[in-house]
């Protein structure tokens, strides 16, 4: 199958978004997570494809190939839940469609299904980081505002090390295997990225509060997922975790970490379309 995707860009309220498009069957979106974007799941789009299904990606709005149309500004998660509906509502105009968010994208994945559950038949919401569904998340929403700080103070390269630190990475951590050499081809626009992943979607993202009840409600269409090599992360694995436990929803666990898409990005494709068949 020639896994070639066709490109595209939508003009939405205040950004014009770039966009992929693979495969055939029923369509698949992909939501990245902050300073990501489509090559997040390059290593993993042909997979996908050759599951059956029509698969989606898209860099966020202000991020790599989606510019702005106005300034800089803290980015909000129902802004990018819009760009998803309309972004669905370009590709699966009559038929609900599947759904995979990572990090900051399974937030939005989230939001969309809580406030338009029609257009989806299963979102697959894999490490939101939405440390308020905690019992206690203080700590958490103080690291995250330690991180944009030290950004401001200091860059970028402090910042994600103040992250990697807050979040309970080791220095021991086992490397992540060679990536894929679509994957690698992001790096550079993901770099670019980090100043408005730091100051504009870290800290709204990770405040926002889930609709438990929507969701709850949704809760037959929803899986809520985490890499494996979280579990020792609370802000990671947790959320995912405890909004299993509060809406009712199926927990899956991942290959790989929070990124488990680019480090083992077959293994991840094979659960993901695991998960995604159970509903078929």
């Amino acid at each position: 199958m020639n896994t070639t995707p066709t490109t595209g860009a939508l003009a939405v309220p205040g950004a014009t978004l770039y966009h992929e498009r693979r495969g055939s069957g029923p369509v698949l979106l992909l939501i990245p997570g902050g300073g990501a974007d489509a090559g997040l799941y390059a290593g993993m789009a042909g997979d996908l494809a050759a599951g059956g299904y029509t698969v989606v990606s898209f860099d966020p709005r202000g991020q790599s190939r989606s510019p702005l149309d106005g300034p800089a500004a803290d980015h909000r998660v129902a802004d990018w839940a819009d760009d998803a509906y309309r972004l669905l509502e370009l590709h699966s105009p009559h038929e609900p469609a599947y759904v995979l968010g990572c990090s900051a994208g399974a937030v939005a994945a989230l939001d969309l299904l809580a406030r338009h559950p029609e257009r989806v038949r299963r979102v697959v919401a894999h490490e939101p980081p939405l440390v308020e569904a905690l019992e206690d998340p203080a700590p958490y929403r103080a690291m995250f505002h330690e991180v944009r700080e030290v950004f401001r103070a200091r860059g970028a390269a402090a910042a994600m090390a103040h992250l990697g630190a807050g979040l309970g990475e080791g220095p021991d951590r086992e490397e992540a295997t060679e990536l894929p050499p679509e994957v690698q081809e992001m790096a550079p626009r993901m770099y670019a990225n980090l100043p408005v992943f730091l100051e504009h979607v870290l800290c709204p993202f990770t405040s926002s509060v889930p609709d438990v009840a929507a969701l709850r409600a949704a809760a037959d269409r929803l899986v809520l997922a985490a890499g494996r090599d979280s579990r020792a992360m609370p802000a990671l694995y947790g959320p995912a975790r405890r909004l299993a436990e509060l809406t009712g929803a199926g927990f899956a666990e991942f290959p790989g970490g929070h990124v488990g898409c680019t480090e083992h990005p077959g293994e991840f494709a094979a659960v993901l379309l695991a998960e995604l068949s159970r509903e078929k």
